[in-house]
């Protein structure tokens, strides 16, 4: 059965329908959110939230379109929400460092180290994979999700506009400027690898 039979049969109240639904995308929606997210400790929670919310709104899906882009404008959605809560607890958390009369320079000094440090998957082992991965994560927001629809997920510029709510020569400018600061960081990145 291709997607819109599965939904509609879902939308009819056939949850195996939206078991076969998420067995089918759970993968790539499950390495869209790890490469877009660069935290792993987020990863499992919004893939969550992504398929918790297709579960509830399957009354709202257009039937004329297809499921897959649906489906990632969810999870890119959910994504952005929860780097949005994070950044506001790691600001309070740091605010309530420089409050605090206990705190030295040096604890404060290795918050920030620490925050800084984004946690590698288990999954890539491959150095120049976690190469990649470092320099996705230090990317702008905007400029990150971009690469990872386009290149790691395959999909054109109108769906990468769709799910993201823009137009497509924003897409095309994003992910013109994406490149050319991926290549740039990768170069130094190389040119790092090969001083040690």
């Amino acid at each position: 059965m291709d997607d819109k039979e599965l939904l509609q049969r879902y939308a009819a109240g056939d949850e195996e329908a939206f078991q076969e639904l998420m067995t089918r995308y759970k993968d790539s929606v499950y390495a869209f959110l790890r490469r877009f997210l660069s935290r792993s400790d987020l990863v499992e929670d919004v893939f969550q939230e992504t398929f918790l919310q297709v579960f509830v709104s399957r009354d709202t899906f257009d039937l004329s379109r297809p499921l897959r882009p649906w489906l990632f404008t969810i999870a890119a959605n959910k994504a952005k929400d929860a780097l949005r809560r994070m950044q506001r607890s790691e600001v309070t958390q740091l605010g309530n460092m420089f409050d605090s009369d206990e705190s030295t320079i040096d604890d404060v000094l290795n918050a920030l180290d620490h925050d800084a440090h984004m946690p590698y998957d288990d999954l890539i082992r491959d150095e120049r994979a976690a190469s990649v991965k470092r320099i996705l994560a230090r990317m702008p927001q905007k400029l990150r999700e971009i690469v990872v629809l386009a290149y790691f997920h395959k999909f054109s510029y109108a769906e990468i506009a769709d799910i993201l709510g823009i137009p497509i020569g924003t897409v095309k400018s994003r992910l013109h400027t994406a490149v050319a600061r991926f290549a740039d960081s990768w170069q130094n990145a190389m040119v790092c690898e090969m001083a040690y």
